[in-house]
């Protein structure tokens, strides 16, 4: 389980729920409902943690609740 704030909000441009995490740039996921853009944001985390591993990148540490919303 990642502990990195996740944000959702719903996108009428694209009409759906939007997740993103501010932490990690670039980590953003859609789904139909709130649940599926959370499940969707948990897959693209990991994917996300595993391709800066990969490419030698650092990985921020979660801090928690932060002053983006």
């Amino acid at each position: 389980m990642n502990k990195y704030e996740v944000i959702i909000y719903w996108s009428k441009e694209d009409q759906a729920f939007i997740a993103e995490v501010p932490e990690l740039s670039g980590c953003v996921a859609d789904g139909e409902t709130y649940r599926d853009a959370l499940a969707n944001v948990e897959t693209i985390i990991q994917e996300w943690i595993e391709t800066a591993k990969d490419l030698g990148r650092s990985i921020p540490e979660p801090k928690g609740r932060l002053v983006y919303a």
